[in-house]
């Protein structure tokens, strides 16, 4: 892919449209541990084994917000590639544990799409789901994404 067709442009969206960002991503132990670290979050269900065995999963569990950054991560050449600005998030809803080796996919329903008063740009909102290999919906939330329209000046190419 090259730089000029990463993302997609306002004009691109339609409501309903459906993405399946690809690859997965699979989160080890590293990941989580570091993410917990980097963020402060030294919850023992994330970070002590000893402790997770007596828990109600038996087991370490990924911290929720990683699952999110991951999942966003996977839409961004899809929904927010030529975004201007990310303007918010909604709705965070942590439906199912994620465990250390689980590989997450994630894909984005358009659920809106609004012109702006500025001619250039428009705002895409989309849900994005986080799956497991089992196929359980483990995460889901809403963002809205400020998107250039195609051959406005300045716009991501």
């Amino acid at each position: 892919m090259s730089v000029s067709e990463f993302g997609r442009y306002f004009e691109e969206f339609e409501v309903g449209d459906v993405y399946k960002h690809w690859p997965g991503r699979t989160i080890t132990e590293a990941d989580d541990v570091l993410f917990c670290m980097l963020t402060m979050n030294h919850h023992p269900l994330h970070i002590d084994a000893n402790y997770a065995k007596d828990s109600q999963y038996g087991r370490q569990v990924v911290v929720g917000n990683l699952v999110v950054d991951i999942a966003m991560g996977l839409s961004v050449p899809d929904v927010s590639g030529k975004a201007l600005a990310n303007l918010g998030f909604e709705k965070v809803e942590f439906l199912a544990p994620t465990f250390h080796g689980d590989t997450i996919y994630s894909e984005s329903t358009v659920l809106d799409k609004k012109e702006t008063s500025k001619a250039d740009r428009g705002v895409v909102t989309v849900e994005t789901r986080a799956v497991n290999q089992r196929g359980e919906t483990v995460m889901r939330f809403r963002r809205s994404v400020l998107v250039a329209k195609r051959g406005a000046q300045g716009a991501p190419k």
